[in-house]
């Protein structure tokens, strides 16, 4: 399929710097209009994943995943979720392992490749009978952890997916977790290994005999926080493995369904080789579009409905692309 490069986005006045794009949305936007109702499911291996839903008695379902330290509660979730209402789509924002406001109950929480509680919440609803058609929207970590998904699955995957958005998707784990060691990038990277350290903390009190928060102060980038926690957590060898095994890139050459991929140029976050050129050209599932400003999970937009960009060209996808 051909590579959008020239994506319709124009960041408004003042807004194309990729910083501003990055935080604005993240500290001052103010989502209203949405409201969830919470479900809890058990998972195979014995914990629990909760599931936040927005319906509008709708027989199409979007499931939504966040990014890294994120949660339904986020400004760019509900953002979503409420131009998904607004355009008759239920939507249902899942709370990854530990994320939910209530610390889950296994040793292992969530990482950039996990794929098996996806699957669990696709099972719940398929097995529900509610819905004709879903869709996947993910952000950042949620997307990859999508692209990865669709991909492993290829032919095989419920024949109610139909199609899929991801946004700001770092495809290549091991590139953008150097990335975020760039001075620029450490004001981030240490307000991640400080939320990462207060679920290391909890846990460490649950379950004092497996997991420690001594020594954390050494911990400097996400590489050492992988190797000494997300790698054996998960069952990975160290942050290489994981980040070899996790990144979606390897697995997007067999996605299966329409799927947009939207990576802004000036990502702080991402990498060169985040940007899946030649997947794209090779695929005629994948959609690559490539707006010249945006930041992280930012495309921001000013207009009467408080929509963003991202919302608005998600929602044109989902609407005209079918399987």
């Amino acid at each position: 399929m051909p590579v959008v490069s020239r994506s319709n986005y124009t960041a408004p006045l003042l807004c194309s710097n990729p910083h501003v794009q990055t935080i604005i949305p993240t500290v001052f936007r103010k989502v209203r209009g949405v409201s969830y109702q919470r479900e809890r499911i058990a998972t195979p291996d014995g914990d629990f994943i909760d599931l936040d839903w927005a319906g509008v008695g709708s027989k199409r379902l979007a499931i939504l995943l966040h990014g890294l330290e994120g949660d339904s509660g986020r400004p760019y979730m509900m953002g979503m979720v409420r131009a998904l209402n607004r355009n008759d789509w239920d939507a249902l924002a899942i709370n990854f392992r530990g994320c939910s406001g209530e610390p889950n109950l296994k040793l292992r929480m969530y990482h950039s490749g996990e794929t098996e509680d996806l699957h669990t919440v696709i099972c719940h609803v398929a097995a529900s009978g509610m819905y004709d058609e879903l869709a996947l929207v993910g952000f950042s970590l949620g997307g990859n952890a999508i692209l990865k998904y669709l991909g492993e699955q290829g032919d095989r995957k419920s024949p109610l997916i139909k199609q899929a958005v991801t946004i700001s998707v770092p495809c290549d784990l091991k590139a953008c977790s150097v990335r975020l060691e760039e001075f620029r990038n450490r004001p981030y990277l240490r307000r991640f290994l400080r939320m990462l350290h207060e679920k290391i903390r909890v846990k460490a009190l649950m379950m004092p005999e497996s997991i420690s928060d001594i020594g954390y102060e050494r911990i400097r980038t996400l590489k050492d926080f992988d190797d000494r926690y997300t790698a054996p957590m998960h069952g990975f060898k160290d942050a290489d493995d994981y980040y070899e095994k996790a990144s979606c890139r390897q697995f997007l050459p067999t996605i299966s369904i329409p799927t947009l991929l939207i990576n802004a140029t000036d990502d702080p976050f991402l990498s060169a080789s985040c940007f899946p050129v030649e997947e794209a050209k090779s695929s005629i599932n994948l959609f690559l579009e490539i707006p010249e400003h945006g930041g992280h999970v930012g495309f921001i937009a000013f207009n009467n409905d408080g929509e963003y960009w991202s919302e608005t060209r998600a929602i044109v996808f989902l609407n005209t692309m079918v399987s």
